[in-house]
């Protein structure tokens, strides 16, 4: 009979097993993949036609909602209710006096969500831009 050593027990500890590793290692990938571009997208919205293109400006002094058809509001990439829009929005105007909000709208939402976002600005001087996509040149 062949007896157990001390020194044998020690090599098949020394061993690491990485399938777990592995496994878990791929699982995040997935979760990644799969969760980045829901993050770096915000709305999307069909706005209406019109306007110009845009021209250089300070982007510290803009602020931008987007309103979806069905009233969800995203402030600055984030998912917001209109109270906190306004809570955000009255702080920033505070700092800097040249603030401006982009309201973003699809053209399938309906005014009173739209209208709810210019009350609120009106009611604390913060000056809006309404956008849209820009006409295409008839030339």
């Amino acid at each position: 009979m062949r007896r157990f050593s001390q020194r044998s027990s020690l090599v098949t500890l020394s061993e690491i097993n990485i399938t777990p590793l592995l496994d878990l290692a791929f699982v995040l990938l997935i979760i990644f993949v799969i969760t980045t571009p829901l993050l770096e997208q915000s709305l999307e919205l069909k706005l209406p036609k019109g306007g110009r293109p845009d021209r250089p400006v300070n982007e510290r002094d803009f602020h931008t909602v987007e309103i979806s058809p069905r009233g969800y509001y995203v402030f600055d990439g984030k998912a917001m209710t209109v109270p906190q829009i306004e809570k955000a929005l009255v702080n920033d105007a505070r700092v800097n006096p040249n603030l401006v909000l982009r309201i973003r709208a699809d053209k399938s939402t309906p005014y009173d969500f739209v209208f709810q976002v210019q009350d609120m600005c009106a009611n604390h001087g913060i000056k809006i831009s309404l956008r849209s996509e820009a006409r295409e040149s008839k030339r």
